[in-house]
Parts: C-alpha cells; sequence; structure tokens
C-alpha cells in the first residue's frame, strides 16, 4: 500500500466522516489533531506487540564520560546508548550469555557485559509498512480521532472494538511471517518419551 503519515491520517479521518487532510501544516481542526496524536499512537502501535517488519538488531555502542574514560553505573554495570530509532526491546544478548542482567533507563540500557547486542522494535517509514499494519494503524487513528473531532461516544466506541479487531488480525498476520520456532529441550516433552 505504501501510505505516507498523512495518507494513513486521511484514510482514519474519512472513517470517521470528517475532511481528510493533505498535510499536517493545514490550519483546521482535523491537521491540528492528526499531528498531536499520530507520532505517539503510531509508536504506541509500534510497542504493542514484537512485530517482525519492525525487529531489528545491532551490537551496542558503550557510552565514554567526557574524559574519554569508560563511564560504568554506579551498580557496576556498563552503559550503552539506544538507538535513535528504538521503541521497544525484545531481547539483549552479550557475548558472554544469552540472558545477562540488564536494566532500561532513559536514553540507555545498562549491562554487566562489556558488548550487548540487542534485538528490538525500531521506529521506520511508514511506506515500508505491510498492509494488515497500515490497516490496523488508521483504524486506530480512527478511534483516538473519533471523539476530539466528532463528539460521538458510540461512534469513537464501535471505532475503538474495530481496532482492536483489526490489530488482531494484524498480530495473527504478522507471526505467519516466518518459521515457529521449534520448542527443544522441554521436559514435559521428555517425560512422553
Amino acid at each position: 500500500m505504501a501510505l505516507s503519515d498523512v495518507a494513513l491520517c486521511a484514510r482514519a479521518l474519512v472513517m470517521i466522516g470528517v475532511n481528510p487532510i493533505a498535510s499536517f501544516a493545514e490550519e483546521t481542526v482535523e491537521a491540528e489533531v492528526a499531528g498531536m496524536l499520530y507520532p505517539a499512537l503510531r509508536d504506541g502501535m509500534l510497542a504493542a506487540y514484537p512485530w517482525r517488519f519492525a525487529a531489528r538488531g545491532k551490537w551496542l555502542s558503550r557510552r565514554v564520560s567526557q574524559d574519554s574514560e569508560d563511564e560504568t553505573a554506579p551498580d557496576g554495570m556498563h552503559e550503552f546508548a539506544l538507538p535513535g530509532d528504538f521503541i521497544r526491546l525484545l531481547a539483549l544478548e552479550s557475548e558472554a550469555s544469552a540472558l545477562p542482567e540488564f536494566e532500561l533507563r532513559k536514553g540507555i540500557v545498562a549491562c554487566d557485559s562489556n558488548r550487548a547486542y540487542l534485538r528490538y522494535v525500531g521506529r521506520m517509514a511508514e511506506a515500508s509498512f505491510p498492509v494488515w499494519f497500515d490497516m490496523a494503524l488508521i483504524a486506530r487513528l480512527a478511534a483516538e480521532f473519533c471523539l476530539p473531532l466528532t463528539e460521538s461516544t458510540s461512534r469513537a466506541e464501535y471505532l475503538h472494538k474495530r481496532a482492536d479487531d483489526l490489530f488482531h488480525q494484524a498480530r495473527l498476520a504478522d507471526a505467519q511471517q516466518s518459521t515457529p520456532r521449534r520448542i527443544e529441550d522441554f521436559p514435559l516433552l521428555e517425560a512422553r518419551g
């Protein structure tokens, strides 16, 4: 579908029966509401599920102090800068352990390892969203835009239910985009013989 942020919002506005927008810079109530709510709603949808299409991975850069020495957190953990497109942590691995001790803090992750590999959901260009995510996001936008623009609580409730249904369908579609992980070394399977 390859829709832009404005096109996604325009479709959501049409769903609630108001005029679509051509730009967030328009001097209309619709553009103001869409411009204020869209970024948080998009990021919230991306953070709400470990979407395969938005999954990324990278070795993190260790933070250093102003005098070029390694900076460590007070509890002895090393601090690593999070990527600028970071939305949700999926896993953190180190060279020594698949499950290192870590703590997510504002803009950083503190880890008990010297190196850390982050698997995460990242912000991406709207044109890269798959169609099932577009549909779920449009429905969520319509549900959230409805009350401030139409003051219709019954329509907003209906749109929230529709958004929840489309979100569930999008999750199912995303889950089918790769081979399921095989269950290995599970005690109940071993007990069955």
